[in-house]
């Protein structure tokens, strides 16, 4: 698992599906009464990590269905610690899609400010989830924080910026991928890049 990930933190040991169960239970068992619980709680759990699943349930128990009272700005903090302390694409990934792409839908008010603002951060994981936190968005997509959050990372040959621009494009293609192909065509985009976004469309 460690040499998978290239993570310098060790594993245990403990896939996926066991971690899912064991926090299923846990938040069952032990509901979290205030946000601020919630994120003391997530909060130390990822500072002190020694392993990377430990990092792992921090990140799931924020996103449990048991939480979802929670899930407002004031999670917005914690997020981007975790996605700029993990700084790797698996924690990034998850915080961008699942918890902060959520927030943008519900509170467009205070996270499209914020989005914009990390699209041209010097953090190359706060720009690659300002590219990807609409993945789950469809026919929802902000098109004009898409194509602004592209544009500034277009030049960038960092692989994970270009790699989240492709899979941004991608995604959005299977809601409208007439919009997707003009933007390819207008925008000299990577080959890594293109090659991502018209996947599905030339197929």
């Amino acid at each position: 698992m460690q040499r998978y990930m290239k993570s310098e933190m060790p594993f245990i040991g403990v896939r996926k599906p066991a971690r899912v169960g064991i926090v299923d239970e846990l938040c069952r068992r032990f509901p979290f009464a205030t946000q601020e619980d919630l994120v003391d709680s997530a909060r130390a759990l990822w500072r002190e990590a020694g392993f990377r699943e430990e990092r792992y349930v921090a990140l799931s128990v924020t996103g449990h269905r048991a939480q979802r009272r929670f899930q407002d700005p004031g999670m917005l903090g914690l997020y981007e610690e975790f996605a700029v302390t993990g700084a790797w694409w698996d924690f990034v990934d998850e915080i961008a899609g699942r918890r902060i792409g959520p927030l943008l839908l519900s509170h467009p008010d205070v996270v499209r400010p914020l989005l914009l603002r990390w699209s041209t951060d010097e953090d190359r994981w706060r720009r690659r989830t300002s590219i990807i936190a609409q993945l789950r968005a469809k026919d929802r997509t902000d098109v004009e924080l898409l194509r602004r959050s592209i544009e500034a990372n277009l030049a960038d040959p960092d692989f994970f910026l270009r790699k989240a621009i492709g899979w941004a494009l991608r995604e959005h293609a299977k809601t409208d991928p007439g919009w997707v192909r003009e933007f390819a065509e207008n925008h000299e985009l990577s080959p890594l890049s293109r090659r991502e976004a018209l996947r599905n469309i030339d197929r």
